[in-house]
C-alpha cells in the first residue's frame, strides 16, 4: 500500500487533520487507528469547548475551534450537540484573581467577550453553587459543550467522502527511515505503507510513536476520571442551563448532561501511568470540595463515571510542528487536556504546515524543541 501522509491516531486531532487535508485535495491520505475511532482520549473527554485561555496561541486556536464547532452541523455535516452555556471560573486567590484579570484582558484584545464578574453574578448564571470564599469570577458566553463522539465521527465520515482512508484497528508497529533521515514507511499490523509523510496524532502514546522515527516527544499519560449524577428535575426549573463551572483552585467542575450533570476534578495523588481502571480513591476529595463549593450535590445520586487520559507535556501546553532531522515527521499532541476543543483549529494548522502555507496563527511557540531550552510557555487556565 502506498500513501501521500499517514495520520497516526484517529481521536479528534487524527480525524480532523484527515478531513482537513483531504478537503484541500491531498491524495491519499491514510489514519491508521489501532482501536476504535475516539477510543483514546477524545470520547473520554468532558467535552468542554473554549476560548478562555492565559496564552495568545491557545486563546486564538480555542476561538477559532468554537467558529468550526458553531459550524459543523454545514461543515463537515454533522449535528454534535453543541450547547454554548458559557465556562465560569470561580477564583479564591487573590493571585488568580490577579492572573485572570491579566488573562481576561488578553481575551478581549483578541476578540473573545469574557468578563470579570462579582461573586453574587456567579451565583445568578450558576446556582448551585455557594460563595463563600470566593473573591471573584471569570465568564465567557460563547464557551460550552458538545459531543466528542460526534465530533470525531464527522470528520471521519467528511474524510472519507474526500477520499481519505481510515484503517481501524490498525497498530503501529514502526517508522521506516532511509540513512539520510527520510522516511520511507510505515509497518502496522495489516501491512507495509510506503509514505514520505507521518503525522502523529496519538496523545498518551505519542512518545511511543515518536521514537519509532527517533523522535522525542515528552508527554505523559495522566489519568482522570469523571462521573454523572441522577437526573435532577430541578435543574428543568433554572432560569438558563448549568454553565460549565470550574472551581479553580480545586478543579471542581461541573456541567448539565442530559437530566442531570457530569462531575470531574483532578486528584493531586494521581501519578503518570497507563492506568485506565476506575476506583473511587479519588471521591473522597471530590467531595470535600463540592462540600464546601456545591453543597447539594452530595445528595445527589451517582450513576455511572468513567477514567479517561490526559496526554501531559512538561509545561503544559500543546506540542504542533514538524521534526528538524526526519522528513517529515508532523505532530500534534500534548494538549494536556484542552486537545478536543482545539481539534478543528489544528487540523487548519497541520494541514497548511504540510502544505507549506502560513497558518492563520504562528505556532512555532509550540514547536517540541521549545522544551529543550528555556522556552516553556505554561497555560495556567487548566484543570
Amino acid at each position: 500500500m502506498q500513501a501521500e501522509v499517514v495520520i497516526v491516531g484517529g481521536g479528534v486531532m487524527g480525524t480532523s487533520i484527515a478531513f482537513h487535508l483531504a478537503e484541500a485535495g491531498v491524495r491519499d491520505v491514510v489514519l491508521v487507528e489501532r482501536d476504535d475511532l475516539g477510543s483514546g482520549s477524545t470520547c473520554k473527554a468532558a467535552g468542554g469547548v473554549r476560548a478562555q485561555f492565559s496564552d495568545e496561541v491557545n486563546i486564538r486556536l480555542g476561538a477559532r475551534s468554537l467558529e468550526a464547532f458553531n459550524g459543523f452541523a454545514q461543515r463537515p455535516g454533522q449535528e454534535i450537540d453543541l450547547h454554548r452555556v458559557g465556562y465560569l471560573f470561580l477564583l479564591s486567590r487573590p493571585e488568580d484573581v490577579e492572573a485572570f484579570e491579566r488573562s481576561v484582558a488578553l481575551q478581549n484584545e483578541l476578540g473573545v467577550p469574557s468578563r470579570m464578574i462579582t461573586p453574587a453574578e456567579a451565583r445568578e448564571l450558576s446556582p448551585l453553587i455557594e460563595t463563600d470564599g470566593i473573591l471573584a469570577a471569570a465568564f465567557s458566553p460563547d464557551d460550552g459543550h458538545c459531543t466528542p463522539e460526534s465530533v470525531v465521527l464527522g470528520y471521519a465520515t467528511a474524510a472519507r467522502r474526500h477520499g481519505a482512508r481510515i484503517l481501524t484497528h490498525c497498530e503501529l508497529l514502526d517508522v521506516e527511515t532511509t540513512s539520510g533521515g527520510d522516511i520511507a514507511a510505515v509497518r502496522t499490523s495489516q501491512g507495509r505503507i510506503e509514505t514520505s509523510t507521518v503525522i502523529c496524532t496519538a496523545g498518551a502514546w505519542s512518545t511511543a510513536v515518536g521514537e519509532m522515527a527517533g523522535v522525542h516527544l515528552p508527554v505523559s499519560p495522566l489519568r482522570r476520571q469523571i462521573v454523572f449524577t441522577e437526573p435532577m428535575p430541578g435543574l428543568r426549573d433554572l432560569a438558563r442551563p448549568v454553565p460549565m463551572t470550574i472551581d479553580f483552585e480545586t478543579s471542581f467542575y461541573f456541567h448539565g448532561e442530559g437530566q442531570g450533570l457530569m462531575i470531574g476534578m483532578s486528584d493531586p495523588d494521581e501519578q503518570p501511568g497507563f492506568r485506565l481502571d476506575r476506583d473511587d480513591a479519588w471521591m473522597a476529595g471530590l467531595g470535600e470540595a463540592m462540600a464546601v463549593r456545591a453543597p447539594s450535590l452530595l445528595d445527589v445520586g451517582l450513576t455511572t463515571g468513567w477514567a479517561g487520559l490526559y496526554e501531559v507535556s512538561p509545561d503544559h501546553n500543546a506540542l504542533i510542528g514538524e521534526a528538524p532531522g526526519v522528513s517529515r515527521f508532523l505532530y500534534a499532541t500534548g494538549f494536556s487536556g484542552h486537545g478536543f476543543l482545539m481539534g478543528p483549529a489544528v487540523g487548519e494548522v497541520v494541514r497548511d504546515l504540510y502544505l507549506g502555507r502560513e497558518p492563520f496563527v504562528d505556532v512555532s511557540p509550540l514547536d517540541a524543541r521549545r522544551l529543550e531550552g528555556d522556552r516553556l510557555r505554561p497555560e495556567i487556565n487548566l484543570v
